[in-house]
């Protein structure tokens, strides 16, 4: 008896799963009021220079810097999601809205920590990749061999990148049989 009532408390404490969910989703929601500001700001940006006539000699690397930055901000606020949803769903309940819904069966299928991980996992991945992208922006190069160095690291990140979509297809392979 003393098992069953330790066991039923224990199972009832999963409950506070949904303090991780909730702050997750206002997490994400705020990073992607961050990431529209961003965007909006870029906009109002563009639209100063061309009025007045201006023209930077950064005009160009000033908006596609803030543009990645927003997109950085968006892929974590794509991760929280990910996060809150696939918590949800492992330890508290299916999320019956998703299960109708042909969108929400493919993005939303989690059924095993490991799952939820991997999907985490690719999305950090890209937002390595687009951090690294946005820092190479504002990298300034004084010879050959740091060009060198450059080619090399987006060698580097496509190899990863071409290898983690292998990765994904041969699990969807083996989810389809």
């Amino acid at each position: 008896m003393l098992e069953k009532l330790f066991e039923g408390t224990m199972w009832r404490t999963r409950i506070f799963i949904v303090l991780a969910v909730i702050f997750g989703l206002i997490g994400s929601i705020i990073l992607f009021i961050v990431g529209s500001v961003d965007i909006f700001e870029v906009f109002m940006y563009v639209i100063n220079v061309y009025v007045n006539g201006l023209h930077p000699a950064d005009f160009h690397e000033v908006i596609v810097s803030k543009i990645i930055g927003a997109v950085d901000i968006y892929l974590i606020a794509v991760v929280m999601i990910i996060f809150a949803f696939g918590l949800y769903e492992l330890f508290i309940s299916k999320i019956d809205v998703a299960e109708d819904s042909n969108k929400g069966q493919n993005i939303l299928a989690i059924t095993s920590l490991d799952q939820l991980k991997d999907k985490i996992a690719k999305v950090v991945v890209m937002v390595l990749v687009v951090g690294f992208f946005q820092r190479v922006l504002h990298t300034k190069y004084e010879g050959a061999l740091e060009m060198l160095y450059f080619a090399i690291s987006i060698m580097v990140l496509s190899i990863g990148l071409y290898f983690l979509g292998k990765v994904g297809k041969k699990e969807k392979k083996e989810e389809a049989h």
